[in-house]
């Protein structure tokens, strides 16, 4: 097209050879004005060279028809004189009419000619940019990311990109020879041919599909299909955009089987998924979540709906994860009363999370029951070997004890039934500390009464002190403090001061002189020979009285032994003693 209007333009312009052609028109139109006028004589018409006007201002343009129309009619003129002798007024109206009209042939052929020019050099530039336009489209046809093909209703590749030539392997002439449905495997094909075929000009259509490359391996592609010409236009043309989604796809698979391992092992762990959203008060949860609240599942629902199951001295606790905190972190455990009845722990854990203009509080529940129950089961069990070391341990002790007091009981007079009777009394003390240390139910008393019940078996048979303020002890602790009591008794029979007629027992307490508050400094004392200087610092025994730790009842305990006695301290706190 470019080339048509350059070779127009250069015609409108005219060539050289057309001077030649112009001239030859001009003297053949004066040899016929001179032989006409020898000829016809006056009446002769100059009208006759117009035609030749005509031409000359075709092939040479204005000036150069003007200039032979004058010269046209100066020998039109010329020869009817040189005949006539003199020239008439109809000559010369002739001649006037024959330069009017050539001047106005000559002006109306140079408009057209400008007009035309001026056409053709709008024409040429308006080409230029369309040129320029197709140009830089097709350097982004041929760049592009994806892959572009221009194709028929049939599927037949008109063109392509080297984008989708890299993506199959194949040439450009190679995919110009194929088919679209050669491209695609087997079992897409017929997601994507039958609406190619049917594809209306306004509509698109688009479809995952895998394709095959050269070397008959497959990879997955996003196939976009559309018109690819305006309504107005009737044509099979389909343009279609193949964008490889492989890596996208793969990661879309991996990520939902990395959801699937999730759900196993939240299913496994038997843990439910929950999110609170922090704006409109809003709870969604996995099916766990709902089940462990003893809920039917639900998209979503209101936090306040929850209140229903949970119980009313926790609901504060859960009503507040609706909140906005600066705490990131979030954990909390509260209790559920199902629907059958059974009340069940549960522990909320997550944290809290802002994304645009949301915030939610995200995390995970775990039914605790089961756990709970274990733990306080093994609490129980502990607590029970406990109780049963203890009883063992004082049941190993009762008989050298009960030998001691048969030792330190003389004989009096030789009264026998005197002796059993003395006997069957200490015995029967001795009891009553036993069934105090044993009794289930919680006890309490003065510190000088729980002292002085401990050593009544051997108060009239040794030397014993016991002084100190009113002082009482609470349940728990009480129970606690006899059982110290009555190992520092049990040891001192067996190796100390009551082991000894010549020993002496001094157990005092009062208020601490060195600051430490309302503590009470209890304190053992023994003089006398002992059996035995060492004491085992591993037994039952020495961990009640905290020999080589922390006691079972007060803190900081201070234990000195030797041969010639024993020494024994041990501080009482105020969260241990009623004044």
């Amino acid at each position: 097209m470019r080339s048509y209007l350059r070779g127009l333009k250069s015609w409108v312009s005219g060539p050289p050879l057309t001077h030649v052609a112009s001239l030859s028109v001009l003297a053949v139109s004066i040899i016929f004005e001179t032989t006409n006028s020898i000829l016809v004589g006056q009446d002769g018409a100059f009208v006759a060279l117009i035609p030749a006007i005509l031409v000359i201002v075709y092939l040479e343009g204005r000036v150069a028809a003007i200039a032979a129309t004058l010269f046209m009619a100066a020998a039109g003129l010329g020869a009817r004189r040189a005949l006539n002798a003199q020239l008439s007024a109809e000559d010369w109206t002739r001649a006037i009419f024959l330069l009017v009209s050539g001047g106005l042939i000559a002006f109306m052929f140079h408009r057209l000619r400008q007009d035309l020019r001026g056409a053709l050099e709008v024409a040429e530039t308006r080409l230029a940019a369309i040129d320029a336009t197709e140009t830089r489209y097709r350097g982004a046809f041929e760049r592009a990311a994806m892959g572009f093909v221009n194709t028929n209703r049939r599927g037949e590749m008109l063109l392509s990109n080297s984008r989708l030539r890299d993506m199959t392997g194949y040439g450009e002439k190679e995919l110009a020879q194929l088919n679209l449905e050669e491209l695609i495997h087997p079992d897409d094909r017929d997601s994507v041919l039958g609406p190619l075929r049917t594809l209306d000009r306004t509509a698109s259509f688009a479809a995952d599909v895998r394709l095959l490359r050269q070397d008959r391996t497959t990879f997955w592609a996003r196939l976009a299909l559309s018109s690819s010409q305006p309504d107005e236009v009737s044509s099979e043309s389909v343009f279609v955009v193949v964008d490889d989604i492989s890596e996208r796809r793969m990661a879309r698979e991996a990520l939902r089987a990395q959801k699937e391992w999730l759900d196993l092992a939240l299913s496994a762990g038997r843990l439910g998924t929950w999110r609170v959203d922090l704006e409109d008060g809003t709870v969604t949860g996995s099916g766990k979540f709902w089940d462990i609240f003893g809920l039917p599942p639900a998209p979503i629902r209101r936090l306040e709906e929850l209140s229903t199951v949970v119980h009313p001295a926790d609901w504060p606790k859960l009503a507040a994860s609706a909140i906005p905190s600066s705490a990131v972190n979030y954990d909390i455990e509260i209790r559920v009363r199902r629907s059958d009845g059974h009340v069940r722990w549960i522990a909320l854990r997550g944290r809290q999370e802002k994304h645009g203009d949301g915030s939610w509080r995200i995390g995970v529940a775990a039914d605790l029951t089961e756990r709970r129950q274990a733990t306080l089961l093994r609490i129980a069990v502990k607590k029970r070997e406990l109780v049963m070391a203890e009883e063992r341990h004082r049941f190993s002790n009762l008989f050298p004890v009960i030998t001691a007091l048969v030792n330190m009981i003389n004989p009096p007079e030789n009264d026998v039934a005197k002796y059993k009777e003395m006997l069957i009394d200490r015995i029967r003390t001795l009891q009553a500390t036993h069934l105090l240390l044993s009794s289930p139910a919680s006890m309490s008393g003065l510190l000088h009464d729980l002292v002085a019940q401990e050593l009544q078996p051997f108060k009239e048979t040794r030397d014993i002190t016991i002084s100190g303020p009113s002082i009482t002890v609470p349940s728990g602790a009480a129970e606690s403090f006899a059982m110290l009591l009555h190992e520092l008794t049990t040891n001192s029979v067996k190796y100390g001061a009551l082991s000894d007629p010549r020993g002496r027992l001094e157990v005092n307490w009062q208020f601490a002189s060195d600051g430490a508050g309302d503590d009470v400094v209890f304190d053992w004392a023994e003089s006398g020979r002992r059996k035995n200087s060492s004491v085992g610092r591993h037994g039952f025994g020495s961990m009640i009285i905290g020999v080589d730790g922390t006691p079972i009842v007060g803190h900081s305990p201070k234990f000195q032994i030797s041969e010639d006695g024993l020494r024994y301290s041990l501080r009482l706190s105020r969260k241990e003693l009623e004044f």
